[in-house]
């Protein structure tokens, strides 16, 4: 017998990342398994814009959080089986892998080709040689690399991707929409597969209270970031 949400079963989510991110790489995995299920467009978006947008520090901006923060990564790369080694520096500049992702299409292949070449391999790709070795793997020459990421037309993408993703109300990196749903992290990804089977999970009645729950009592504006 069918289940009672098949018709009601979303086909389609977008997965919004930045190559900066180890819990992107991390969660790739389970992203590239989804697809076999639904439809999911991969979508290159630039972190550091979401941070700007909210006001908000990033995990390795704050010194006790990033040594935590690193090894949650390592010890989740151990317990999940995944190949993973962090670059010689983080935070990086991801502008070039990002540009080049989206001038490629983002396509799934690609991704994975990057990805594994910054979090398996551990390269640094500002690094010449590290940047031809990933040119490489992708099928393409320096030269056409450069080319592509310095199309106009391809800093626009990125640009209307990270502005779709504010729109949207990401905060983080991951984050798999599906529908007008969030689902930030790598975590939060057996709740999207709940969902993807009951699409009226939400509609409880105490995930229902949770949209009118307001505070008791709120922090002042901080100067600067939050």
């Amino acid at each position: 017998m069918s289940s009672p949400h098949a018709k009601a079963s979303p086909t389609d989510a977008v997965w919004y990342f930045d190559v900066i991110s180890p819990f992107s790489y991390l969660a790739l995995g389970e992203i590239e398994k989804l697809a076999e299920r639904i439809r999911i467009a991969y979508k290159p978006i630039l972190f550091a814009a979401l941070l700007e947008h909210w006001r908000h520090l990033g995990p390795a901006e704050i010194p006790p959080k990033r040594l935590h923060t690193y090894r949650l990564c390592v010890f989740e790369a151990e317990r999940r089986a995944i190949p993973f080694r962090f670059p010689p520096h983080h935070p990086f500049n991801p502008l070039r892998p990002l540009r080049l992702l989206v001038a490629l299409g983002a396509t799934p292949n690609a991704v994975r080709t990057v990805m594994n070449s910054i979090w398996r391999d551990g390269l640094d790709l500002s690094a010449e040689a590290s940047w031809q070795m990933t040119c490489t793997a992708l099928g393409l020459d320096v030269a056409d690399a450069a080319a592509l990421v310095e199309g106009s037309d391809t800093k626009a993408k990125l640009r209307a991707n990270t502005e779709a993703a504010v729109k949207a109300g990401l905060f983080g990196v991951p984050t798999l929409q599906v529908g007008s749903e969030l689902f930030w992290g790598v975590d939060a990804l057996p709740m999207a597969r709940a969902y993807l089977d009951n699409p009226d999970m939400f509609k409880s009645e105490e995930m229902r209270r949770l949209d009118s729950l307001t505070p008791s009592s709120t922090r002042p504006a901080a100067s600067g970031a939050g």
